[in-house]
C-alpha cells in the first residue's frame, strides 16, 4: 500500500479492496485508465469533506506508476537529526513543527540534497547520515498544476556545538531538540506526514 497525503486527507494505492472496504471508510474507485483516475484525484482535491480515497489495482506497482503521471513531479530530501544528548531537532515553520527539508537541486543526490537542506535551514554542520528513513508522499496546488512531491527521509546525528540558526527567508522561526518522551507534545501541531517519520523512527 502507498499513502499519498492531500494535506490533511489522504489517496491510498491499495491491491487489496475487499479488506480495506471490509475495515475502512472513504471513496474507494478501481483503476481502469489514466482520464478516469485523473478526474477521479481531481474529484477528491475538490470535495474536501472526503478524507480518504482508495484506489484499488491488483497490479499495485502498475498503480503507482500509473498515479504519478497524473501530477507533476517534485524530489526531495530531509533529516531526523540527533544530537549527542539523544535529543531530536525540530523546526516551527507556518505555525507548524516540522522537519527541515528541501528540493533536490539539478544532478544533486537525495544525499546530498538531505544535508544541504539540513545545514542552510538550521544553520549547523558536521552532519552525518546514520540511514535512510522511509519516503513519503504530499501533494498540493501550485500555479494551477498538481504537484506530488516525494520526500525522501534520513537519519542524521549532528556532533557538533553550534547553536541552530532558523532560516527566516524559508519561513522557519525557531529550531528546538525534542527529548524523544517529549516529541508526542508536539502531534496535535505538526504534519500527518512527519507523524509517520516519527512513527517509522520508534519515536511514537
Amino acid at each position: 500500500m502507498y499513502k499519498v497525503f492531500f494535506n490533511d486527507r489522504i489517496v491510498l494505492l491499495t491491491d487489496d479492496f475487499i479488506r480495506n472496504f471490509q475495515e475502512k471508510e472513504g471513496l474507494f474507485y478501481k483503476f481502469r485508465d489514466i482520464d478516469e483516475l485523473k478526474e477521479v484525484i481531481d474529484f477528491f482535491w475538490e470535495m474536501k469533506l472526503i478524507t480518504k480515497l482508495f484506489i484499488f489495482h491488483s497490479e499495485i506497482n502498475e498503480l503507482r506508476e500509473k498515479f504519478k503521471t497524473c501530477f507533476m513531479e517534485i524530489n526531495a530530501a530531509g533529516g531526523l537529526v540527533k544530537n549527542k544528548d539523544d535529543k531530536y531537532l525540530m523546526i516551527y515553520r507556518r505555525d507548524k513543527w516540522d522537519l527541515p527539508k528541501g528540493k533536490l537541486n539539478h544532478n544533486e543526490t537525495h544525499e546530498d540534497a538531505a544535508l544541504r537542506e539540513v545545514t542552510e535551514e538550521c544553520g549547523i554542520s558536521d552532519l552525518k547520515i546514520i540511514s535512510p528513513l522511509l519516503s513519503t508522499y504530499h501533494c498540493y496546488l501550485q500555479h494551477g498544476q498538481l504537484v506530488l512531491k516525494r520526500t525522501q527521509w534520513y537519519e542524521m546525528y549532528y556532533g557538533g556545538h553550534e547553536d541552530p540558526l532558523p532560516q527566516h527567508d524559508e519561513d522557519i522561526t525557531e529550531i528546538k531538540w525534542f527529548k524523544s518522551e517529549d516529541l508526542h507534545k508536539l502531534l496535535n501541531n505538526t504534519y500527518p506526514a512527519i507523524i509517520d517519520v516519527l512513527h517509522y523512527s520508534n519515536l511514537l
